[in-house]
């Protein structure tokens, strides 16, 4: 089979980007399969590589390759008409019933594969992955309560919602005080349908409005539920960016929840957002995106890729990012990890309300990242935190729960995030007795009659005073309370005029 090339039109004219898809092929039952961009099995070997070319540009005399900078990439970024794309996503996505495995999670990584050239990966039935096993595969299509007169009281189609995910097949007669035992409500929204699951137990259920159930009479009810749950698959969906380095930054949303937006198709629209920008810049880190069903998918990725883990070092968990609360940070197991502190720094200059959170071991799949024997640098941004607000985990988390302003912001600061991790670097001081003289070099008031003119001064000030061949430009803008922009700004004018030397040994190493 011959390979299919996608191109992509840079916004920059500083690097051109071709993908072309993996080598996919076919393989035997009971291992894992590949599968096209289009999601149909492989059945022949095809070549396959990834490209970059990348040229420099100068600037004040000096030749400087385009690495990732946030100002670069907002030039023209509409944080509003990106979130609004991102909405768009979401209306698309939303009326699917995914579960962890199954047609509805094939067909929303089938639907992403149309934005970014994600590669799907299946797992089998029984697959052993650390302590746990890839579970039975569970596909649905009806289910119902019908009532003596034959109406649906409770029906599949009017909300996916009202089948609890993963309940096995049932076709009986039975009467109200029987099947109260298999229903779920929310007496405290009384209009709302909870969303409940019965993964790793085979059971079965429905949800409904509390106000449903005060309706349904003392009758005999016919109870359906048209599924299948058998020997099948798990998959995942991956797309990988090469950058300069083998060192990567992982990120990973969960793609395995039914009709509902903030959680979790706001993180898979925000990990989509993000990883197309990303294409079109130049990159010292490689990417990893990963789009799994919760807890078994992240074990499965983990467990299969053993190889890979040591090159991951940072990372982040995308969730709930639509709603109208605040950005909340938690903090990775190791809580002062480089992506710790740059998440801390972006969102405390944000100039908006921002809550930074310690590690629990309990979540999402940063749990998994973040077990001890595994141990990588992964945090989780969000805004109100799962459990926290009355919607989770219900119909309420509609398409009115979430605001593309909200998106759109949210994938700046993820911009800005990634921006610093690629450009924190450690700079020696190469003047180191006494300040030099900075009015002779045209550094006092370069940039006079601006606002931030002392500011800049007092950047540089800091830079020099901190160069020592050990501080990182993130732990001086720290240490200053200076943002990390302005503070990369003055190092640069440093090094133009030969005042600093970037200790090299303090950046992504190339791969070899």
């Amino acid at each position: 089979m011959a390979s299919r090339r996608w191109r992509t039109t840079p916004k920059s004219s500083t690097r051109c980007l071709s993908l072309i898809p993996r080598n996919m092929r076919e393989v035997s039952a009971g291992t894992i399969r590949l599968l096209a961009s289009n999601g149909r099995q492989m059945n022949e070997r095809s070549s396959s590589e990834i490209k970059i070319t990348q040229t420099s540009f100068r600037e004040n005399g000096l030749n400087v390759l385009n690495v990732l900078n946030v100002s670069e990439l907002q030039n023209g970024f509409d944080p509003l008409a990106e979130g609004q794309a991102m909405y768009r996503l979401i209306s698309e996505l939303y009326p699917i019933c995914r579960s962890i495995t199954g047609d509805g999670l094939r067909k929303t990584l089938r639907i992403l594969q149309a934005h970014i050239s994600l590669e799907l990966s299946e797992v089998p039935t029984g697959t052993q992955v650390f302590d746990w096993t890839v579970p039975k595969e569970w596909n649905i299509h009806d289910a119902y309560v019908k009532n003596s007169e034959g109406e649906r009281v409770i029906d599949f189609h009017k909300s996916n919602l009202h089948v609890v995910n993963y309940s096995s097949p049932v076709h009986e007669r039975m009467s109200l005080a029987a099947l109260k035992e298999h229903l779920f409500t929310l007496p405290a929204h009384p209009d709302w349908i909870p969303y409940r699951t019965s993964y790793y137990k085979e059971s079965w259920g429905f949800c409904l409005s509390e106000r449903q159930l005060s309706n349904l009479k003392d009758d005999q009810y016919q109870v359906c539920i048209d599924a299948t749950l058998e020997d099948g698959h798990l998959t995942y969906g991956e797309f990988f960016l090469q950058g300069e380095t083998r060192d990567e930054v992982l990120i990973s949303c969960h793609a395995c929840h039914p009709s509902l937006c903030n959680d979790n198709l706001s993180g898979i629209a925000l990990a989509v957002s993000i990883a197309r920008l990303l294409e079109t810049s130049s990159r010292r880190y490689s990417y990893r995106f990963l789009f799994i069903p919760g807890t078994i998918g992240a074990i499965t990725w983990l467990a299969r890729n053993e190889d890979k883990i040591p090159h991951i070092k940072h990372g982040l968990v995308l969730t709930g990012v639509g709603d109208a609360g605040c950005l909340h940070y938690k903090k990775s197991r190791k809580g002062t990890a480089e992506i710790d502190r740059v998440a801390a720094h972006v969102l405390q200059h944000s100039g908006k309300p921002c809550q930074l959170l310690e590690f629990s071991p309990y979540g999402y799949d940063e749990r998994q990242y973040c077990s001890p024997g595994i141990n990588l640098c992964v945090g989780t941004l969000s805004r109100t935190p799962h459990g926290t607000f009355p919607e989770y985990h219900s119909s309420a988390d509609n398409l009115d729960f979430v605001h593309p302003d909200k998106l759109g912001e949210a994938s700046a600061v993820c911009l800005e995030m990634l921006s610093i991790l690629e450009n924190n670097a450690i700079f020696v001081n190469l003047n180191p007795k006494c300040e030099p003289q900075l009015g002779k070099r045209g550094l006092y008031r370069m940039i006079g009659g601006q606002a931030d003119a002392g500011v800049s001064e007092m950047a540089m000030l800091w830079v020099l005073n901190q160069s020592d061949g050990e501080k990182s430009l993130l732990d001086i803008a720290e240490r200053s309370g200076i943002h990390f922009n302005v503070i990369q700004r003055a190092a640069h004018a440093l090094q133009d005029h030969h005042l600093l030397r970037k200790d090299f040994k303090s950046v992504p190493q190339a791969a070899r």
